[in-house]
């Protein structure tokens, strides 16, 4: 009789454990939610991406859009994966959106905030990045049309961000990699040095890590990828968001409703091609996307939380410093951006305004329970890092971004600082840096990274 009472309670217990365990299964940990926001600007407003552009947009090709996933994980706090149609939203923009969230009942924590630049080269200026771009000051006009989208894009971001927060229902995360093969490294050795040129033999990454987002019915509500590219397909002086935009653009048709968001891997040294038509864009854009459903129909890995957000500032130093006779000298130059650049400085000197010596550099690492890591990156940031990140990192479990939370510059690897050319130092010209980095870059970066990173994702 013991016995029977015994093995009748063993069962009932099994039972309630069993039951206990499909309804933990059953009850996601998540709540997501996601929304969209036209940011096309309404008037007049000179176009970022290219020095040759001499007045305003001439009209629009494509709308732009910027758009929020707010995840949470249980009772911890929000996170929120931001994307913006632009060449590189700053961080200063970044920290006055923080601030207004946080003046509306929506304080988000700054590591738990990523704002991807989808680095469009048909999307408005704005304040602060690439300020040297078009070799002279502009007009008084374009300058405070510059400064107007500037703020009516800030409040936009924030109310697509609080939207996102107010959908948040419970939902599953889910993520799998495929391969879009239109990327190519644009590094070509010739006798004068690295040109802007096709290289089939240059590395690449050609993956395309996806996020997929459903309610607890399966439902599908948001895609989030990312691919090492620059949005370079296009140089029309019209609005458009390139082969990323393309790519969100056909997902929201093939599922309508729901929110397809892209952001951009380490590709600054990587173009689309072909390209400068309008045809290309669209194509990349279809390919990206049938890859991406490909993927989100077939099985895919679940993504569980908590999700732990982290930060680290470090500082990326500047070569020997310039003379005041060198800039003195550049400031002569026939080259107009570089007698910009050089005049900019030497007003600084006149000032008494010393010149920064480092950059301020900030990583941020997300880690998705035991399922995913995120690493992010701000500024142009060359292939050689994702390729680095992810043998270091448990490879099958690693997701790189850059043009992430700020676009300072490029960043350039060992490799292609010694190697030089436009990525390695040219392009520091633009962003307004004193001079291209320091040897030794990479291994600041790739130590920060280390830090940051749980040990359950050190590669073996």
């Amino acid at each position: 009789m013991r016995l029977k009472i015994y093995l009748a309670n063993c069962l009932s217990l099994c039972v309630w454990l069993l039951l206990a365990s499909l309804q933990a299964a059953e009850t996601p940990g998540w709540k997501a939610g996601a929304a969209s926001v036209d940011i096309t600007p309404e008037f007049p407003v000179r176009l970022s991406g290219y020095g040759s552009r001499t007045g305003p947009h001439e009209g629009i090709q494509m709308r732009l859009h910027a758009k929020a996933l707010a995840l949470t994980w249980q009772d911890t706090p929000s996170a929120v994966i931001l994307t913006v149609d632009n060449c590189g939203v700053p961080a200063t923009m970044r920290a006055e959106l923080l601030k207004r969230l946080q003046a509306a009942g929506h304080p988000i924590e700054d590591s738990r905030l990523s704002l991807h630049s989808s680095h469009t080269h048909c999307a408005p200026a704005l304040p602060g990045v690439l300020p040297f771009l078009f070799g002279t000051e502009l007009p008084a006009e374009e300058q405070a049309a510059v400064q107007r989208y500037a703020d009516e894009l800030t409040a936009k971001l924030v109310t697509v961000v609080t939207e996102a927060l107010a959908k948040q229902q419970p939902a599953r995360l889910d993520w799998s990699t495929g391969k879009v093969s239109f990327a190519m490294n644009r590094r070509f050795k010739t006798d004068k040095g690295y040109a802007n040129s096709p290289n089939p033999y240059g590395p690449t990454d050609r993956a395309l890590p996806v996020l997929r987002v459903t309610n607890t019915e399966g439902k599908l509500q948001a895609i989030f990828s990312s691919y090492a590219c620059h949005c370079t397909t296009l140089a029309i002086n019209k609005t458009h968001p390139d082969w990323a935009g393309c790519a969100q653009k056909e997902l929201e048709l093939r599922f309508p409703g729901i929110v397809a968001m892209t952001a951009i891997g380490c590709g600054a040294d990587q173009n689309p091609y072909p390209r400068r038509e309008l045809t290309h864009a669209e194509r990349h854009g279809v390919e990206l996307a049938k890859e991406a459903v490909r993927l989100i129909n077939a099985p895919m890995k679940p993504v569980l939380g908590p999700l732990t957000c982290a930060s680290k500032e470090v500082q990326l130093p500047f070569d020997t410093p310039h003379d005041r006779a060198t800039w003195q000298q550049r400031s002569q130059d026939a080259n107009k951006w570089t007698a910009q650049h050089a005049r900019h400085f030497l007003a600084l000197q006149d000032r008494g305004e010393k010149i920064l010596a480092a950059l301020p550099y900030t990583v941020q690492v997300w880690t998705f329970g035991n399922d995913l890591l995120t690493i992010n990156l701000p500024g142009e940031v060359v292939v050689d890092y994702s390729l680095r990140f992810k043998k270091e990192h448990a490879p099958d479990r690693t997701w790189v971004n850059s043009y992430t939370n700020d676009v300072p510059c490029y960043i350039p690897s060992q490799r292609v600082w010694e190697e030089g050319g436009y990525e390695a130092a040219g392009a520091m010209i633009y962003y307004g840096r004193p001079n291209r980095f320091a040897s030794g870059i990479e291994e600041i970066i790739a130590a920060a990274v280390k830090d940051l990173v749980p040990p359950g994702f050190k590669a073996p």
